[in-house]
């Protein structure tokens, strides 16, 4: 008996892989017609999952959309899901969480405290003051994520949001030369972006999408180098901090659905501030990452960082649902990070 339910939940599985990239023009066959799917791929919905993943309301706002042909489109989206639109058992979650992959960071140490290295379908936050190597994790992930790894895992291509101008191509060339991979061919494989405003950086997330679907399978990881920078300074002051949380809320739901429905892994890095009454509670680290509460519970995994003796850096896991709070330290080589050498 067990056996049997072993066998028809791993036929789920292979039919869940199947099905994970839905293409959005299922919907034709349900009645949707091609002008209304069109208008959905320009406001970043590609696949049927990204409708359940939008409310009714986003969608009514979509120009040329009307009450009726939402309701519509999420009943032919229930059609084509059938049952797994619903519950699943935990068996049957924990098999589809077999699709999951992880990128090594460059060293073993940070990818033992990682549990592996660097998740798909979440989140993984990175905080620390400025030169503690959150820019430098960003570029050896741009390299190491064209490996191939561990469970089949092929590598793939990078997209890179940055919004402190702080990315440069040419730090890309001798971490690839460290893996031993063309310089060129690494270089080719990053697609990257600057955004200007908090605005554009949202915009980008469609762009993103576009591209997510336009070649399903081949994007492995999100980069936004810094999620908050432009937030600092679009909105000022108390006045706007509510106007200022809604938008970074939007943003960061926006990016955990685009890492479940494309299965990427989305890093994110973020600044520090000092916190004025810590002091008065004795607090030993008076800095606390920004972005408030609405950043702490968007983000899987929250990674801080500090600096620690010349080149070595130390990482410690600041909140995670399924890894123990511990450190490791690694080292910024030349090539990337890499461990700390005694």
């Amino acid at each position: 008996m067990a056996m049997e339910q072993a066998q028809t939940t791993t036929a789920t599985v292979y039919e869940e892989e199947e099905s994970f990239y839905q293409d959005i023009e299922l919907l034709q066959n349900h009645g949707i017609n091609v002008a209304d799917i069109k208008k959905l791929k320009a406001a970043g919905i590609c696949t049927v999952r990204g409708i359940q993943m939008v409310t009714k309301k986003k969608l009514c706002n979509i120009k040329g959309l009307s009450e009726a042909k939402v309701d519509k489109m999420k009943e032919a989206v229930l059609k084509i899901c059938g049952a797994n639109a619903g519950f699943c058992t935990a068996l049957q979650q924990s098999l589809n969480r077999r699709n999951i992959f992880r990128l090594t960071t460059g060293s073993m140490e940070l990818n033992k405290l990682l549990g592996g290295g660097l998740e798909s379908m979440a989140i993984t936050e990175v905080f620390g003051e400025f030169r503690t190597g959150k820019t430098q994790l960003a570029h050896t992930l741009c390299v190491t994520t064209q490996l191939p790894g561990e469970g089949g895992f092929t590598g793939g291509k990078v997209i890179y949001i940055d919004t402190e101008n702080t990315f440069r191509p040419d730090r890309l060339r001798p971490i690839a030369d460290r893996f031993n991979l063309d310089q060129e061919a690494v270089l080719d494989n990053v697609l990257y972006s600057r955004a200007y405003t908090s605005e554009q950086q949202m915009e980008l997330l469609d762009f993103v999408c576009a591209k997510f679907h336009e070649e399903p399978g081949i994007f492995k990881l999100l980069v936004v180098d810094s999620v908050m920078a432009l937030f600092r300074v679009d909105f000022s002051g108390r006045g706007e901090l509510a106007e200022r949380q809604q938008s970074l809320a939007q943003m960061l739901s926006k990016l955990q659905k685009i890492s479940e429905e494309y299965n990427v892994a989305v890093l994110v890095t973020n600044q520090m501030t000092s916190d004025p009454g810590a002091t008065m509670s004795f607090q030993a680290d008076p800095k606390k990452p920004i972005g408030g509460n609405i950043i702490a519970h968007a983000s899987t995994t929250r990674i801080s960082l500090r600096k620690g003796r010349g080149e070595m850096r130390v990482a410690k896991i600041y909140d995670s649902p399924d890894l123990p709070e511990s450190e490791a330290t690694f080292a910024i080589t030349a090539g990337g990070l890499d461990d700390a050498k005694d």
